[in-house]
């Protein structure tokens, strides 16, 4: 399906987040987080709006706290952009401008 956010895990990170072929935005999450919920629709929307040039991931923190440690998650919902399997930017929060900014910075 076009656009779509891809659910990402410890098994599945290396191949779907730094091996791939156009940058990734990596929503780290919980489901009993409000603002987590918040951002949820926002990152749909640009996930299809930049469909092709960005893909949308995110990783549950409760199911993959190994992930959530590698990337010292101290506070969520935490956006990070990887660009070429690095991390390029974070944003910390339920910012939806700051992470559509973030976004458009990756594919200029």
């Amino acid at each position: 399906m076009a656009g779509q956010v891809v659910e990402v895990s410890e098994a599945t990170f290396e191949a779907e987040v730094v091996q791939a072929g156009v940058p990734v935005v990596v929503d780290f999450w919980a489901p009993w987080c409000g603002p987590c919920r918040m951002i949820a629709p926002v990152l749909d929307e640009l996930g299809k709006r930049y469909d092709g040039k960005v893909r949308i991931a995110k990783v549950n923190v409760d199911q993959n706290q190994g992930l959530a440690q590698k990337f010292r998650v101290t506070g969520i919902p935490l956006i990070i952009a990887f660009k070429g399997g690095k991390e390029v930017n974070r944003v910390v929060g339920a910012n939806a401008k700051a992470i559509e900014e973030m976004i458009t910075g990756l594919v200029r």
